[in-house]
C-alpha cells in the first residue's frame, strides 16, 4: 500500500496536501494553471493509483491553479499525429488515467476554479462537482481540432448530458458556462472564486464523519456503472482515436 510521503512530491504537475484524512490534489504546470500535455498525461494515471492505494486518504479534493482548471485550448496544429507504435504509449496511459481515477475508492470532490478546456471529464467524474463563476467546459482538444474524442470524452459527456446533447457538445466545440453547466446537471454548485475551496473542504469534512467502510463502499457503489461503461468503450475509443491520429500523420506526409 502507498503512503503519502512516498508519493506526495513525486509528480511535477500535482501538488498534494492532506489534513485529517482529506487529500487535496492541486493540478498545475510550473506553479501556474495546468497546461495539458505529455507530462500530466503520463503522471496522472500513476498519481491516481498512488492516491487510491493509500488507506489514509478518506476524502479527495481535486482543483486547479490560478484562474484556469486546464488548458490551453486545443488546435489542429497541436493535435498529435502519431504512428501506431508511438500511439501505444498514449493508449496505455489513456486507459489507466480514467480507470485509476475511478478506482479511488473514497468520495471525490472537484473544485473547478476556472475554464476546463482540456480533459474536463476528469473533474466531472468526481462525486460532488463544484465550480467557480468563471468556470466553463469545452472539449477543445478533439473533434474540432481534428482528433477523435475517444479517450473517455465519448463516454462521460453523453452519460452526463444525454446522448444528443453530449454528441452535440463534442462535435461542435460548444462552450458551457458555469451557470448553464449547473442547469444541465454537470455541476452541483456555482460559487465565487474565493468561496470555492472553503466549500470543498466543508463538504469533505462533512463526508469524512462517516466510517471508513461506508465512505469506500458508497464510492464503489456509485461508480460501478461508470466503470462498466469505461470497460466496454474506453479501449475501443482510444484505438479509434489512434487510427485518426495515424491518418493525420499520413496526410501530413
Amino acid at each position: 500500500m502507498a503512503e503519502l510521503e512516498q508519493y506526495a512530491d513525486k509528480y511535477q504537475s500535482i501538488q498534494m496536501e492532506r489534513r485529517d484524512g482529506i487529500l487535496q490534489l492541486t493540478f498545475h504546470t510550473d506553479g501556474g494553471p495546468l497546461h495539458w500535455g505529455g507530462v500530466p498525461h503520463q503522471e496522472f494515471p500513476q498519481a491516481f493509483a498512488d492516491v487510491g492505494g493509500d488507506p489514509e486518504n478518506r476524502v479527495v479534493i481535486i482543483t486547479g491553479t490560478g484562474d484556469s482548471f486546464s488548458g490551453p485550448p486545443g488546435s489542429a496544429q497541436g493535435t498529435p499525429k502519431r504512428a501506431p507504435r508511438e500511439w501505444d504509449k498514449t493508449y496505455w496511459e489513456g486507459k489507466r488515467l480514467l480507470t485509476n481515477l475511478l478506482d479511488i475508492e473514497v468520495p471525490m470532490i472537484s473544485a473547478i476554479n476556472g475554464p476546463a478546456l482540456r480533459h474536463s471529464e476528469i473533474p466531472l467524474l468526481c462525486d460532488i462537482v463544484l465550480a467557480s463563476e468563471s468556470a466553463a467546459f469545452q472539449d477543445s482538444g478533439h473533434f474540432i481540432s481534428g482528433l477523435v474524442p475517444g479517450d473517455g470524452m465519448h463516454v462521460v459527456y453523453p452519460l452526463l448530458l444525454g446522448l444528443n446533447r453530449g454528441r452535440y457538445f463534442l462535435l461542435t466545440g460548444q462552450t458551457i458556462e458555469s451557470q448553464e453547466a449547473k442547469q444541465l446537471g454537470l455541476v452541483n454548485e456555482v460559487l465565487p472564486q474565493g468561496d470555492l475551496l472553503p466549500r470543498a473542504w466543508t463538504l469533505a469534512r462533512q463526508l469524512a464523519q462517516q466510517p471508513d467502510l461506508v465512505l469506500r463502499y458508497t464510492r464503489v457503489a456509485m461508480t460501478q456503472h461508470v466503470k462498466r461503461a469505461m470497460q466496454d468503450l474506453l479501449g475501443y475509443g482510444l484505438a479509434l482515436e489512434g487510427l485518426g491520429s495515424a491518418d493525420n500523420l499520413l496526410n501530413q506526409s
